[in-house]
């Protein structure tokens, strides 16, 4: 008897951190404002190329002349291929402008929805959980 509950207690443990994963995932609009579409052109700083989702970091200009650094969300790296992309497509350093929608809480994140390359004109879509324009 206290081998079965030994061994219950080790599958439900195992579903759990499986689990883990789906339960620790955020829903766009938990996050994002729909409403709030921008378009920001600026110089890659950082790429992250990892699951659950594709991050990358932009220096944008402002009005004043400062410079603010960005995150953008993309969808998973799968995702990403299936549009075009590789872990090579963006380079640091590289110029892009990126339409999608500003994060809820005010910080300087954004969930892609496109992502054009200055230098080719290259538009592919960000994978990300909202849909993505034309």
């Amino acid at each position: 008897m206290k081998k079965c509950a030994t061994g219950l207690f080790t599958l439900a443990f195992a579903v759990f951190l499986l689990d883990w994963p789906a339960m620790a995932h955020h829903s766009f609009a938990a996050e994002y404002d729909a409403t709030k579409v921008v378009t920001m052109t600026g110089y890659v700083t950082k790429i992250e190329w990892t699951n659950p989702h594709v991050w990358f970091y932009v220096n944008i200009k402002n009005p004043d002349g400062t410079t603010t650094n960005w995150g953008f969300e993309m969808g998973p790296p799968h995702g990403l291929q299936n549009r075009g992309w590789t872990r090579t497509t963006m380079k640091l350093g590289d110029e892009v402008i990126v339409n999608g929608t500003v994060a809820k809480n005010g910080s300087n994140r954004v969930n892609a929805r496109s992502v054009t390359m200055a230098a080719t004109g290259q538009k592919l879509g960000a994978a990300s959980s909202e849909a993505e324009t034309p």
